[in-house]
């Protein structure tokens, strides 16, 4: 998620994209913990952390942008959307860590709505994704559901992220962390964290294309 650069370039990053039949901002810096940890830089390191795991298992993995520098941005949402389609890849996973004050720590995981013509065609095989990401954070990983949003059940849906709506392969969204909590902060900017995170994600790969 994100680009390390994207404040760098507000005209590039506000143009308004296709989201999956409205328009939203190409991107946007995404959070930071309060510390000044940026979220592009968690994403990007899980990333190819989980990316290596991966490659190892067999598999060929993907990645929407190349780098996390300050002279960089983007891709748009409706890029990263449609990344895995050509390939066509068996699935997408978006990685992201959370901003919320008081909310407390935990991830959740976010997986399309049922919506035509857009993800009806992706849904089943997404939430089939989503709850097997969950169960990897959660029990492989031991790490809480977020007990701020959707329920505290660790499990969203939503209809207005360009990023699942644009795909036709099975996707979803992993805010993996409270950038705004100490405790899930001690854990973001750790190697021993990301490693964790890394495992979990790769695991769930794995554990849904069995």
């Amino acid at each position: 998620g994100h680009q390390l650069g994207n404040h760098n370039f507000p005209a590039e990053t506000n143009r308004l994209v296709p989201a999956g039949g409205f328009k939203k901002a190409c991107n946007t810096t995404g959070t930071a913990t309060d510390g000044g940890y940026p979220e592009s830089t968690f994403n990007w390191r899980v990333a190819k952390l989980a990316q290596r795991r991966l490659e190892k298992a067999g598999a060929q993995v993907i990645l929407t942008r190349s780098g996390d520098r300050q002279d960089l941005w983007g891709p748009c949402i409706n890029t990263r959307g449609r990344i895995g389609n050509k390939i066509p890849a068996d699935l997408k996973i978006s990685i992201h860590g959370d901003g919320n004050y008081g909310g407390g720590p935990g991830f959740h995981v976010i997986a399309p709505t049922d919506r035509k013509p857009w993800t009806h065609d992706i849904y089943a095989a997404s939430k089939a994704l989503a709850l097997v990401t969950r169960r990897s954070l959660h029990k492989g990983a031991g790490l809480p559901y977020a007990g701020y949003i959707a329920g505290g059940d660790g499990l969203d849906f939503r209809s207005d992220l360009g990023t699942l709506n644009l795909s036709n392969v099975p996707t979803v969204m992993v805010e993996l962390g409270n950038m705004k909590d100490s405790q899930d902060v001690a854990l973001m900017t750790s190697a021993k964290g990301r490693h964790a995170y890394a495992k979990a994600l790769a695991r769930a790969a794995v554990n849904y294309l069995r």
